[in-house]
């Protein structure tokens, strides 16, 4: 019996692997430390927020997805960033006012360019089945407590915990923490002062933070230790350079995001 005993938690501990952050990952999942976020997919060359933007930044080989979440009139999960469908649709209206059904008529990608004529809106369960489950998925929500719950829902559901980063303010992040407390989570409930809200980021216990570019100043390199210090891991947004990808690296930065995704994974290659 103790032989029993003693291989079971062989077997289990060889299945998981706890981080510097005490997360526990799977072990064939083996996370980036750092790298590269596709903003709304590969949005410079295909419809943001579509399978194809999706599928293009897994082919160039981003280490984080960021993709945005709304839910629909009858209570269904899609891939959007306005609140509106105006933009990158060819309808028009909320989407919190229209069904999946309706919004699945659309045409996500027309706009962008004819050659992804009938590229649909996808449903979060959509996007979470074509994603590898070895990089990061930061999942912005666009909602409240309810989308914070069905969205934490989702994930488990779909058995991406380990990846799943879900980017919020802090009404959405209670609807996630009455799903599963230690569900990843990135604070998006912006302050008046940066301190304020690396000071809210860890004594909140989220697991992320996204720093905006238009905030820099000569207190950056001390707030990035500080957040460091903490086991905070640290989003920016964004950056289009080249030339900064490893200043920021070298600074703390975990992961950037961007739109000019195969340049800026280049320029992360030459890093390393």
């Amino acid at each position: 019996m103790k032989l029993l005993i003693g291989l079971l938690f062989i077997f289990t501990w060889s299945n998981l692997v706890v981080g510097q952050d005490s997360m526990l990952v799977k072990e064939n999942y083996s996370m980036p430390l750092k790298g590269i976020c596709a903003h709304r997919g590969a949005n410079e060359t295909h419809p943001e927020n579509t399978l194809a933007a999706f599928e293009e930044a897994i082919r160039l080989g981003a280490q984080m997805i960021e993709l945005d979440v709304q839910m629909t009139k009858d209570n269904q999960l899609v891939i959007m960033h306005d609140d509106r469908v105006n933009r990158t649709t060819n309808g028009r209206g909320l989407v919190k006012n229209l069904t999946l059904r309706k919004i699945k008529r659309l045409d996500a990608g027309k706009w962008k360019s004819k050659e992804f004529k009938k590229e649909r809106v996808p449903t979060l369960q959509e996007a979470l089945e074509i994603m590898p489950k070895n990089i990061w998925l930061n999942i912005h929500l666009k909602g409240d407590e309810r989308l914070g719950t069905a969205t934490a829902e989702a994930v488990i559901s779909a058995d991406r915990i380990h990846q799943a980063v879900i980017a919020c303010q802090n009404e959405a992040a209670n609807g996630v923490r009455q799903v599963d407390p230690n569900i990843m989570m990135c604070n998006m409930e912006r302050l008046s002062t940066r301190a304020e809200y690396i000071n809210e980021t860890i004594e909140k216990g989220f697991t992320f933070l996204q720093l905006k570019s238009s905030r820099d100043d000569e207190n950056i390199l001390t707030d990035l230790k500080k957040l460091k210090d903490n086991g905070i891991r640290i989003n920016y947004f964004h950056s289009e350079e080249k030339s900064r990808v490893k200043e920021l690296l070298d600074a703390g930065v975990d992961f950037i995001l961007t739109d000019y995704l195969a340049d800026m994974l280049d320029a992360f290659a030459k890093t390393n």
